[in-house]
Order: structure tokens, then C-alpha cells, then sequence
């Protein structure tokens, strides 16, 4: 909100919250000419990490990345790009959890409601989502489905979502100095369940 990208400061809020798994997208990787976000976020928390790329700006790597304390079994990349729009894509991470394996996925979907439409039908007709699970799957991140609809409806008919209304009086996060819209959303398959959920 202040202009400036502080890894510094992302990192203490990313610390604060202590979580097992963290789901980033439009961020940074290595390149040759400068340091990566994923891997300077990932060396400061003690996490392993996986990034995905979407794009290069500039030369440099730019997409999404799962940061986790737990082993990183595979990891596999998801195009959902739609005609002349920016390229968009999701990533696929398997996860060896303390209980059994958890296959975590982290999308970046468009802003315009008929590229929407084309990802999640992409997304849900792909074979990284049906084959070679282990284990229950999670999907998180940023579908940029400002209100209901087929995103949100096609998703909700395959996997239980996380109710914000449930847990926080206030569910809008985007933008951060004025919060207006509720852009990112959480979806999973039993046996995983929520106990709780905060809006940091």
C-alpha cells in the first residue's frame, strides 16, 4: 500500500502466520541477473518450495510458487491460458504430510468472465487434476471471480469451499488499502475439513 516490495516485510508476515503451506502468485523466481523472490521467501522461512512459470518480465521468471515445511514429492505445471489473453496456469504440488499425501493446487485465473469460463473447464478436464492422486486435494489462490459464477459453481459441484461467512464478519481482501472485492478462495475434499479460518 506504500509503493515499495519489501521481502523483508513479506516475510515477517508470512512468518507470523506459521502455516504449512503457502500459495503465491505474480511472484519472482532466480535469474541470472537477480535474486528470486520464491527462493529468498523460502530461505528466510526455512520451506521448500516450487514455482511455476506463467511469463517472463523483463527476462525474469514470473508466475506462482507453494512454499511448505514438508517434503515436496513432485510438482507439475497446468497451462490455462485462453486465447490473446495473458498467459495464466496453475501448479500442481504433491506434498508428504505427517498423515498421508496432499496434493495442493495453486491458480492464477483471468480477469475477464469468459476466459474464466474456458480455464475452469480446462482445469477440471485435465489429467493433473484426476490421475495419479494418492490423497485428498486442495485448490487455492486467485480466481478473480468477483461475484458467483461458473468458476464458483463448477468448482463448488466437485470439492466443499471454505466459507468465509462461517468464521470472519469481514471476507473482502482485495484491494488491501480499501478492500472491496473477495478475489481468492479455498476449495478441498474430504476427509480435510475446516476447524478455522482468519482474514490476515
Amino acid at each position: 500500500m506504500d509503493g515499495r516490495i519489501s521481502m523483508k516485510r513479506i516475510a515477517n508476515v508470512l512468518s507470523n502466520i506459521n502455516a504449512d503451506i503457502v500459495a503465491l502468485q505474480e511472484i519472482f523466481a532466480v535469474c541470472d541477473l537477480e535474486e528470486g523472490q520464491v527462493e529468498m521467501l523460502a530461505s528466510e522461512l526455512g520451506l521448500n518450495a516450487v514455482f511455476s512459470c506463467t511469463r517472463h518480465v523483463q527476462i525474469r521468471p514470473y508466475g506462482k510458487a507453494v512454499l511448505t515445511r514438508w517434503p515436496i514429492l513432485d510438482s507439475h505445471d497446468m497451462d490455462i491460458s485462453w486465447a490473446h489473453r495473458e498467459r495464466r496456469g496453475c501448479i500442481r504440488a504433491d506434498l508428504k504430510t505427517p498423515r498421508r499425501t496432499l496434493h495442493v493446487f495453486n491458480i492464477h485465473m483471468g480477469t475477464s468472465y469468459f476466459e474464466r469460463r474456458h480455464q475452469v473447464r480446462s482445469f477440471l478436464a485435465s489429467r493433473q487434476i484426476i490421475e495419479d492422486l494418492s490423497g485428498p486435494r486442495v485448490i487455492a489462490g486467485d480466481f478473480n471471480e468477483w461475484i458467483k459464477g461458473l468458476t464458483t459453481r463448477m468448482l463448488s459441484d466437485k470439492f466443499e469451499s471454505l466459507n468465509l461467512e462461517l468464521h470472519v464478519r469481514k471476507r473482502r481482501s482485495y484491494p488491501g488499502w480499501l478492500p472491496l472485492l473477495h478475489l481468492d478462495h479455498i476449495y478441498f475434499e474430504r476427509p480435510l475439513h475446516v476447524d478455522k479460518a482468519e482474514l490476515v
